[in-house]
Order: C-alpha cells, then structure tokens, then sequence
C-alpha cells in the first residue's frame, strides 16, 4: 500500500512539473505572436486568452484541485510579464492594443478558471466548504 502512494505521489508531481512547463511553454510563446492582427482586431491575443483560460480550467478540473489550475497560469505570468518591461535600447515584445488585451486579458482568464475549478478535498477553510469544524470533545 505505501509503495502504490509513493508513486501515485510522485506520477501527481511530475503531472504537476508538466502544468508548469506548459504554461512557461505558452507564456513563451504567446507573448512572441499576440501581436498579430486582423483589420486592427488582435486575434492572436484573443486567441491566447481563450486557450489559457481552457488550459488552466482543464487542468484544475483533471487534477481535482486549484494548484493544477495556477501552474500553468504561474508559469505563464513568470514568461509573459518580463516581455512587457522596455529593455535598455527600447524593445518591447508585448506592447500595444494587442499586449494589453494578452496579458490583462490572461490575468482574467486565469483568476476566472482558478475560481472555476475544484477547490481539493484535503485543503479550505470550514467555513468556505460550508460544514463545521469538529469538536474536539
């Protein structure tokens, strides 16, 4: 019995470096192809709101908790917000209309799909799960 938690422990935190991974991935990425536009309307921002909020839900919602749900989104933000600082000779990666709807628009998508996903048995308040604490008697 302890062996088969000691590696369902260790498949759940490789699934967890992964979620990671894959929001550093797509922080990198994004943030190099949110600019493109079409008739001044920034598709590919919007394209890459619309999939970091299904990431991020998908992933709380597979996993059963909100730690799944803010890795992605973790990683993403650590890529994504270095890209909006103005370098010394003045380049910007994400800049414009279409970086503020990428990277307001991501913080949204994650906050909405960490709300949205499964809060994990074992951790929350008693009084956000809506039961009582036990009496210690």
């Amino acid at each position: 019995m302890e062996q088969r938690s000691h590696a369902e422990a260790a498949l759940k935190g490789a699934a967890y470096g992964m979620l990671f991974v894959l929001g550093l991935a797509m922080g990198l990425v994004g943030g190099f192809t949110q600019a493109f536009k079409v008739a001044s309307i920034p598709v590919a921002a919007i394209f890459w709101v619309i999939v970091l909020f299904g990431v991020c839900l998908a992933a709380g919602r597979v996993m059963r908790a909100r730690l799944a749900a803010a890795l992605p989104a973790l990683g993403w933000l650590l890529v994504s917000m270095p890209l909006s600082f103005q370098l010394a000779p003045g380049d910007l990666v994400i800049e414009g209309w279409a970086g503020i709807v990428y990277l307001y628009g991501g913080m949204v998508a994650v906050v909405v799909a960490f709300y949205l996903s499964p809060p994990s048995r074992r951790s929350g308040s008693w009084l956000l799960r809506g039961q009582l604490p036990k009496s210690p008697t």
